[in-house]
């Protein structure tokens, strides 16, 4: 008995010094990073970035694994049902962390029991933009034009339950407008279907539109924070013509829940130096992005806000989906 005694306790010892050599070997070999829509789009951009950064500082490759669909809920299932060993890790969104678990009738995950916080990594206006064929070029006429020909706008989002469709729909709810929903599997097919005048307009990150405003593809009418945005000098604040509107956007690294806390804390670091080095700083900041950081717990409370305020947005839409 006791030499059975022995050799459990000895087992069990390898074990825990097997798990500690793993973890402070990580990552010892390529990490999955999701992307739950497609690419071109803000998710993709930001993650590319981080991902850049991640391989330059661990010698090993962060894969770009983009998973579109379900409003971002393809991916995050996968990610939520991943071996939480911190070879999976997701950009997550206000749809995949706050809002799907409000719009859809069943969810293939549990928003706030699936996920580990990992780092916040950017804050992002959303804007809204027409194709210029709309020949609208401020927010009272569009609003005029939509009450005047009532379902005669079709609007692309990045997808159901997104910033984007969500932001749109507070619009509608706000002023009483009738516009056409169309739904992509991201930003990136929804601007090129915009860019060919397919729909004429859309609600999206910032970074996903900036390059086509500066070039003259897209007409800016205004922005969804509360305040105008440096980066888009000259474009108003929805808000100074629809009282009471604000829907902004942000970006999150995930990883599967249980994933073990020195993982965590090493991503989490890495990520935090990387948002402070200068150069990745600049391209948040081309891209009409804001560089975050912070704590996991940070992170876990900035979900709890966000989840209550997503929650009441939707309500107020009447968006809901199957």
């Amino acid at each position: 008995m006791t030499r059975l005694l022995f050799s459990a306790l000895a087992l069990a010892l390898a074990l825990v010094a097997g798990a500690a050599f793993a973890q402070a070997d990580y990552p010892s070999k390529p990490v999955r990073f999701v992307v739950p829509f497609a690419p071109g789009g803000t998710t993709d951009i930001l993650a590319r970035i981080m991902g850049e950064q991640f391989q330059q500082a661990f010698k090993q490759p962060f894969l770009i694994d983009n998973r579109a669909g379900a409003g971002g809920n393809i991916g995050a299932a996968e990610t939520a049902k991943a071996a939480p060993d911190g070879y999976t890790i997701m950009m997550g969104t206000p749809g995949t962390q706050a809002i799907n678990q409000f719009l859809y009738a069943k969810m293939p995950y549990d928003t706030d029991k699936d996920f580990a916080p990992v780092v916040y990594v950017a804050r992002v206006p959303n804007v809204l933009v027409v194709h210029p064929s709309l020949g609208v070029k401020s927010i009272k006429e569009l609003i005029d034009r939509a009450r005047a020909k009532p379902g005669s706008i079709n609007f692309a989002s990045p997808g159901n339950g997104t910033t984007g469709h969500l932001s749109t729909e507070l619009l509608k709810s706000l002023t009483k407008i009738d516009l056409v929903h169309v739904p992509y599997k991201g930003s990136g097919p929804a601007l090129q279907d915009l860019l060919a005048g397919q729909v004429q307009m859309t609600i999206d990150n910032l970074p996903s539109s900036m390059a086509h405003i500066k070039a003259g593809k897209l007409v800016a009418l205004g922005v969804t924070t509360a305040r105008p945005v440096p980066s888009l000098p000259g474009v108003p604040a929805i808000a100074s013509v629809v009282p009471g509107y604000e829907a902004s956007s942000w970006f999150v690294i995930v990883a599967p829940a249980k994933t073990p806390g020195p993982i965590v804390d090493k991503l989490n670091a890495e990520a935090n130096r990387i948002l402070k080095k200068p150069e990745v700083r600049e391209r948040f900041e081309q891209l009409g992005a804001e560089p975050i950081g912070g704590t996991p717990q940070d992170l876990a409370k900035h979900f709890a806000a966000e989840t209550t305020k997503w929650k009441e947005v939707v309500r107020l839409s009447g968006a809901k989906l199957d």
